[in-house]
């Protein structure tokens, strides 16, 4: 067992029409960078981080974790999706009173917004969840203000359940089961 539960990992990549899910390599190195210091990526997120200061820092093998899928495309890391983590105790937002839900987080490079790549890519990585952890919930939080992001959430079923105050933004709390039909 690991703290993410009775889940093997990494599992086999998962393909789809378009899209390679798979485990983060060193040839991701250069995207996980664009990402961290991209400022479009950052609007919602932080903002960008120093480019120099993420070569220093960023590992040879970004990413190797439970849970992180790389979002191929053609070859190339185009994103990736987060899924195992739990959401820490202490934050707002909750569907179980004693919070720990599984939550999704997921980055796209810039120039592959728009092609529902980021929909596509979240659809598998559910699916693959409920097959794993059949019936458990998945949260999902972004700004109000990140309209795009709001959208690819109900398209995936996600449930608004509240939004609150956090990192000084307005934040959309969402859920996802497996267990309840999506619209």
């Amino acid at each position: 067992m690991t703290e993410h539960g009775p889940v093997a990992w990494p599992p086999a990549p998962i393909r789809t029409e378009r899209l390679v899910l798979r485990e983060s390599e060193a040839r991701d190195r250069g995207a996980f960078i664009r990402l961290s210091a991209s400022p479009e990526v950052g609007t919602y997120v932080g903002g960008a981080r120093p480019r120099d200061e993420l070569e220093r820092v960023v590992p040879e093998v970004p990413g190797r974790r439970p849970g992180l899928f790389v979002v191929e495309l053609d070859g190339a890391m185009i994103g990736f999706i987060q899924l195992l983590d739990r959401r820490d105790a202490e934050r707002q937002g909750h569907v179980r009173p004693d919070g720990g839900e599984a939550e999704l987080g997921y980055m796209f490079l810039p120039e592959a917004w728009g092609y529902g790549y980021a929909a596509e890519a979240c659809a598998v990585a559910l699916d693959w969840f409920a097959g794993v952890l059949p019936g458990e919930p998945v949260v999902l939080t972004t700004q109000t203000a990140n309209a795009r992001s709001i959208r690819l959430a109900r398209k995936l079923g996600f449930t608004e359940v509240e939004r609150f105050e956090e990192y000084g933004a307005e934040q959309w709390f969402g859920v996802w089961s497996s267990v309840t039909p999506s619209g």
